[in-house]
Formats: structure tokens, C-alpha cells, sequence
């Protein structure tokens, strides 16, 4: 049985869960550009000190579930089982499970995915962040392969090949949150089939 966590983790996940909730419905009403920090704590009915306390800005709200996400997947592949020093093969197939968890997680609450979709779209600061956010991915991704002792080469090639499958599927599913994970997977099988 898995331990509770303290009363104050669970007050400080509600607090936060409270303020994505309330961005994305104010986001949703009013579009991105109209919505401000006030207008997300008072929704959220938590002070402005309190949403300084978990996100920097509003840009930050609309990413707050790929930021968990991102770590998680870090942290997956981390704990991969595999031999020291993996060849691009194993590499891949690896960032292949890896980043099969996170489309799965992405689209757990499909009405979340279409808004969060909608918002890169429609603005272009939240798109070039997303983007950001995505190098930080590959980055993380190539020091573990290098931790790991394998080469410079599949260190820095498995996880833009793997970014690739990812950005190319993601284009192929459109706002289709059920076709993410099938179009990112079978990118990924015809890239390993050449």
C-alpha cells in the first residue's frame, strides 16, 4: 500500500491543480491574450502570491502539465534497463518507450490536449515555448545516453531522431488526440525499418 503523502503536499497539489483548472476554463472563454494572472487566481480563488508561488506567468499554466510531464519522461528513460554504453539502436528504442508514455499521458484528458493544442496554435509565444520545452527534452535525453558511456554520435543523433518521430507524428495526428500516440509510433517503425 502505497504511503499518503502529508497534508501540506496534498493542500499544495490542490492549490495548483485549482490554478491550471482555472486557466485553461478562462483561456477557453476568453482566449490566451485576454486572461491575466488576477483573473486566474481570482478564478482559482487563491492570491496572486500564491500563483507566483507555482508558475512564473500565465505562459507557464498552459505547460504545467508537460513540464511533469518532460521530467517523468527523464526520469523514465533514466530507470530503462539496458546494457552501459547502447548503440542508436537500442537508444531509440528505448526514447521510442519513453516517448510512447508520454503521447499516452498527453492525451489522458482529451478536452485538456484540444485547448492546450489550440493555444500553440493560435499564439506564437506559447508555440516557440512548447518548442523550448522539447530541446530541453532532447538535451536531458543525450546526457543520460552519455552517462550511460554511449558514443558522442548516438548521444546526440537517438534523441533528435527521436524528437523527429515525435514532431512528425504529432503533424500527422493534427488535433486528433487519439491519433497521437499511433502516428508518433509508427514513425518510429519506419524509421527503425530502414
Amino acid at each position: 500500500m502505497t504511503e499518503r503523502p502529508p497534508l501540506r503536499e496534498r493542500k499544495q497539489q490542490r492549490a495548483r491543480e485549482a490554478i491550471v483548472e482555472a486557466a485553461f476554463e478562462l483561456f477557453a472563454e476568453r482566449g490566451f491574450a485576454e486572461v491575466t494572472v488576477a483573473d486566474i487566481a481570482d478564478r482559482a480563488d487563491v492570491g496572486r502570491t500564491t500563483f507566483f508561488r507555482y508558475f512564473g506567468d500565465k505562459q507557464e499554466v498552459v505547460f504545467a502539465d508537460e513540464q511533469q510531464m518532460l521530467d517523468q519522461l527523464v526520469e523514465s528513460h533514466r530507470a530503462l534497463p539496458g546494457r552501459d554504453a547502447p548503440d542508436l539502436a537500442e537508444a531509440l528504442a528505448q526514447i521510442r518507450l519513453a516517448v510512447a508514455a508520454m503521447c499516452t499521458e498527453a492525451t489522458r484528458d482529451a478536452r485538456r490536449y484540444l485547448l492546450h493544442e489550440r493555444l500553440l496554435e493560435e499564439n506564437p509565444e506559447l508555440h516557440d515555448r512548447g518548442g523550448r520545452k522539447l530541446r530541453r527534452f532532447t538535451e536531458a535525453i543525450g546526457e543520460i545516453l552519455r552517462a550511460r558511456g554511449a558514443s558522442e554520435q548516438t548521444a546526440a543523433l537517438a534523441p533528435e531522431l527521436g524528437l523527429a518521430c515525435y514532431q512528425a507524428g504529432h503533424r500527422l495526428a493534427g488535433s486528433d488526440p487519439e491519433a497521437l500516440a499511433v502516428a508518433v509510433d509508427a514513425a518510429f517503425e519506419l524509421l527503425e525499418s530502414r
